[in-house]
């Protein structure tokens, strides 16, 4: 049973890191977005031509993730048999016992589904408008005039981003310390520290786009930010096939 979760999860986080990338087409198709400037978010937003196609990814994006973490985390707790099955990941080889000896896998796939449960409610949770183009939106947005999910999309992103690095982190972690997931244990550490800096620019260019001081390319280092996280979920996810073979 372990080895049939183990496979799931590598498939479904696979997915939802090539769901996760969606918001690309946006370099074959005309969004009228400014993909160096403008939220990624504000792809989905309802007054967008495109907002239902890009919020159908997210909410794909978020359940895949959501649906492969929660086979991560099954297959950790697993209880193994008398004897090694060589078709079980030596990660999932484990009982109950031995999985709270491994705090940096319970932690890192709790965080994982996390952000694919946080993904999915941010993408019912759209903006009614894109402020960073429309000043207008800007400004109803400033003096409260807009709907509720424009605040409840923020704690939702919020959410989402801070389960993606913990996992980032514990996993990678995870992954060094107990002698797993090869590929993840190499590239691991320099994904997630160019994950740490676009996360940096981020919020450095929010403050500043909040206080009326500019842009500071928003969103580039925003695109940057969820692309590594789609990266390094690629990289989890054939870490896992591999490990399980």
């Amino acid at each position: 049973m372990p080895g049939k979760v183990t496979r799931a999860s590598a498939v479904l986080l696979f997915l939802g890191a090539l769901a996760y990338t969606a918001w690309v087409l946006e370099v074959v198709v005309r969004t009228g977005l400014d993909p160096v400037r403008t939220y990624v978010s504000e792809l989905a937003a309802a007054d967008q031509p495109l907002g239902g196609l890009f919020r159908a990814t997210d909410l794909a994006a978020g359940l895949l993730v959501l649906a492969g973490a929660v086979a991560g985390l099954l297959a950790t707790r697993a209880p193994a048999g008398p004897a090694p099955d060589p078709g079980v990941p030596r990660w999932a080889r484990t009982d109950t016992r031995a999985a709270a000896r491994r705090p940096w896998l319970l932690v890192g796939w709790s965080a994982l589904a996390l952000f694919g449960a946080a993904t999915a409610l941010d993408s019912r949770l759209p903006l009614s408008c894109a402020p960073t183009v429309d000043p207008e939106c800007a400004a109803r947005e400033t003096a409260g005039l807009v709907p509720a999910t424009h605040a409840a999309h923020a704690v939702s992103s919020g959410l989402a981003m801070t389960g993606a690095l913990v996992a980032m982190v514990a996993l990678t972690v995870a992954a060094r310390r107990y002698g797993l997931w090869r590929p993840l244990a190499r590239t691991g550490p320099a994904l997630v520290a160019l994950e740490l800096a676009a996360t940096a620019w981020t919020l450095a260019a929010v403050a500043a786009f909040e206080a009326g001081r500019g842009l500071w390319s928003l969103g580039a280092g925003q695109r940057l930010q969820v692309l590594l996280v789609a990266v390094w979920t690629g990289v989890l996810a054939v870490s896992v096939a591999r490990e399980r073979r």
